[in-house]
């Protein structure tokens, strides 16, 4: 069943821009058998990923949480043209980055994330929430042109083309997008008239179709669907994350979406579904692989001396955050001198929990690669 989200409208500059209809229209809640079972496996395995996490015996859960956070964020900055990789962002995160890269965007990603995620403790779902998200995101960060952090925009963007008029697809005016948006904060404060799976995908959906921003669009709306999930008491703990999956079919991503333009809200379900499901199911081997990890390296620990056992454990709980680690980190940790530092780190080396990142004698940087090895395979 085809349902109409809009029509393209030419404009008075000779352009086409698609002008959203009244929204949500009839019946956009309405899908198939297929689709509810879909829903409710994809419920299942969000339901299994949330008590793995809760019940991993992972004392130091909040450490590798900023994991998770960094992996989705290097998919959704790529996604739109950042070449920085996750070990990119680890080696600026913890200081010690060695060469110039466009790894801020994936920092600036995590900051906006963490943020929404404290603000909605108090405050409500609502364009202003939407507006301040996207002001955090894109406040310094890299921009195709200038971004207007935390406003709507005041004049006509469009998607791929050098121009509205030659742009694979325009948004709607600016009157129109702002009768849109008020649509679309209604439809977020209606969160009881459709199953909360469903309420997400189309929100995503509606929102890239609106296109609010000058730029950074994308990016939040990615953010969105998390913070939702956690909104909605899905997840207690931000480990589902979608730009991964976005990413890898991203061809399928962006015609999926066209389909939601065209009326076919099942097909873009479908996809959005599929993700769900693929990502839950990828995290929850992640976080029992990091589970089995973390008990192999402890057990190496504790085998040592009670001094070095000590402050091995604390260093060990922080690598979990902070996976990239040189002397001076090591230092800040532990209290210790240079030389104490270094020889922490030399001892997980021994281990085989650290590896040099480098040969070089001065400034040089360790990894936990093991670990990372794990989100980034």
């Amino acid at each position: 069943m085809n349902i109409e989200i809009g029509k393209k409208i030419k404009q008075k500059e000779g352009y086409s821009a698609f002008i959203p209809s009244p929204f949500p229209p009839k019946g956009i809640f309405e899908v198939s058998q297929k689709t509810l079972i879909k829903i409710a496996k994809a419920d299942r395995l969000i339901g299994k990923l949330d008590g793995t996490t809760i019940k991993s015996a992972l004392p130091d859960l909040d450490f590798f949480l900023k994991m998770f956070v960094a992996k989705d964020a290097t998919s959704s900055a790529q996604i739109e043209g950042t070449k920085a990789t996750i070990i990119d962002a680890l080696e600026t995160d913890a200081g010690i980055s060695v060469g110039d890269t466009d790894a801020d965007d994936i920092l600036y990603y995590i900051k906006a994330l963490n943020y929404g995620l404290d603000r909605l403790k108090s405050f409500p779902l609502s364009l202003r929430f939407i507006r301040e998200i996207h002001k955090e995101l894109m406040s310094g960060a890299r921009a195709t042109h200038f971004s207007s952090p935390g406003e709507f925009r005041k004049t006509q963007n469009w998607i791929d083309g050098t121009r509205p008029d030659n742009a694979h697809f325009v948004p709607p005016t600016v009157d129109e997008m702002n009768r849109a948006l008020d649509d679309f904060e209604k439809f977020l404060c209606e969160e009881n008239n459709a199953l909360p799976l469903l309420h997400i995908g189309i929100m995503h959906a509606q929102f890239e179709t609106i296109h609010p921003f000058l730029d950074g669009n994308g990016r939040t709306g990615r953010l969105l669907i998390t913070l939702l999930l956690c909104h909605k008491n899905l997840l207690e703990n931000p480990v589902l994350f979608l730009s991964t999956y976005f990413k890898k079919h991203q061809k399928v991503y962006y015609q999926r979406i066209e389909d939601y333009h065209n009326g076919k809200i099942e097909d873009w379900i479908d996809f959005f579904l599929d993700g769900i499901i693929e990502t839950a199911e990828e995290s929850i081997k992640i976080t029992s692989q990091i589970r089995q990890l973390r008990d192999i390296d402890m057990l190496k620990i504790q085998a040592l001396a009670k001094r070095e056992s000590e402050s091995g454990i604390l260093v060990l709980q922080k690598l979990f955050s902070s996976p990239i680690v040189n002397t001076k980190k090591v230092m800040q940790w532990t209290g210790f001198t240079r030389a104490g530092a270094q020889k922490v780190i030399d001892r997980f080396v021994k281990l085989g929990i650290l590896h040099a990142q480098s040969e070089r004698t001065y400034g040089k940087s360790y990894i936990y690669r093991e670990y990372i090895n794990t989100f980034i395979k």
